[in-house]
């Protein structure tokens, strides 16, 4: 450890770093007994932002820890000011995980909870997100409702489409039958013993969250997903961020479904759920990059309808979250980018389809996506 990582970890006591009593006129919370791990790489111009969310909750956590993954634009610095405890590893560790992991080492609270360190929280968040657990013994693990922090780019766009369908449609479905497909790594909430006894945040694929909840599933743990916790990331705003994420995502699905299928197919819903993803990442792709093309240029240009004959079913769930939100408008003006990303998405998976499974090339770097 550096010295810096020494201090961090027996630090003077104050309100920000040190495990706070409970106030005699308030109730304790599941929050008291709550440890926040945020992994930062060079995300100065997002830590503070992130620290300040979390300590300013309606029901603050006992320690936020911000893993200063060894960057080089003074991210600590940022998050210490801020009021965090920063750990700051001697090298870069590789990964997400593997930063998370540094800092799951050290935690002694009951529950520990995981936020990107680009990503602000509604006030209430944590409160609401720890209700499950809190409730519910046999539940392990719990995710909450994402939307993009900043809707301008035609990415951004996509993203806060495909994010409405994902967390009002297919989320709620997928909660209802006790198997959320992801608890997404931006901001979920665990049991620190089920979570160490998981093996912490898995190395072994570039998607750990999916990994890690795929895990629990099949040890018949429960994970639950709170739509009234709300988070806020900042999403690929250009090609070339989005382009890496989705590399990142799409290489990371492929190598879970390698890794788990056994077990997978084992649960009733899980495995249907994670069959019909797998299909349609094959069959929309080379639909959406192979057929229709063809299709256009030897048949008929009519055919290129097919890229918008769903445009109704998503607009559905999609309008009536955004009217919710008060946000009709800007879903409506939002549709054309998500068209364009899903076929950005259905490159993405091919490429890490040929690549892991053909050329048995998997990936092995984490990238950042933002």
């Amino acid at each position: 450890m550096t010295p810096d990582q020494q201090v961090a970890t027996a630090p003077e006591p104050t309100a920000a770093t040190a495990p706070r009593p409970t106030p005699a006129h308030r109730r304790a919370t599941p929050a008291d007994d709550l440890t926040v791990i945020v992994p930062a790489y060079d995300e100065a111009e997002s830590i503070a932002d992130t620290v300040r969310s979390i300590l300013g909750q309606s029901t603050p956590p006992a320690r936020v820890v911000v893993v200063d993954d060894f960057s080089t634009d003074g991210t600590g610095d940022l998050a210490r000011a801020a009021g965090a405890q920063v750990l700051r590893p001697d090298a870069n560790t590789g990964s997400k995980a593997g930063a998370q992991n540094v800092a799951l080492a050290l935690v002694e609270t009951r529950y520990v909870m995981a936020i990107d360190a680009d990503t602000t929280l509604a006030p209430d968040a944590v409160e609401l997100l720890m209700a499950p657990l809190a409730a519910d013994e046999s539940v392990v693990a719990a995710c909450g409702f994402v939307v993009p922090r900043h809707v301008r780019s035609t990415w951004e766009r996509g993203r806060y489409v495909e994010y409405l369908l994902s967390f009002t449609f297919y989320k709620p479905t997928q909660d209802h039958f006790g198997a959320p497909l992801i608890s997404s790594g931006c901001f979920s909430a665990y049991r620190t013993d089920a979570l160490r006894a998981a093996g912490g945040w898995s190395e072994r694929t570039r998607a750990e969250d999916m990994d890690l909840t795929w895990t629990f599933h099949q040890a018949g743990q429960r994970v639950r997903f709170v739509p009234e916790a709300v988070c806020y990331p900042i999403e690929p705003h250009d090609l070339a961020f989005m382009r890496t994420q989705l590399k990142r995502w799409s290489h990371g699905f492929v190598q879970n479904v390698a890794l788990h299928w056994q077990g997978v197919v084992r649960l009733p819903f899980l495995g249907t759920a994670v069959a019909v993803a797998m299909v349609d990442a094959v069959v929309a792709s080379l639909v959406y990059l192979v057929v229709l093309p063809l299709l256009a240029v030897l048949v008929t240009p009519w055919v290129l309808l097919a890229y918008v004959v769903d445009v109704p079913a998503v607009l559905v769930p999609v309008l009536l979250a955004a009217r919710r939100r008060g946000e009709v408008g800007r879903a409506l003006l939002s549709i054309p980018a998500f068209l364009v990303l899903r076929i950005v998405n259905g490159v993405a998976m091919l490429e890490a389809l040929v690549t892991e499974v053909l050329l048995r090339r998997p990936l092995q770097v984490y990238e950042k996506g933002h």
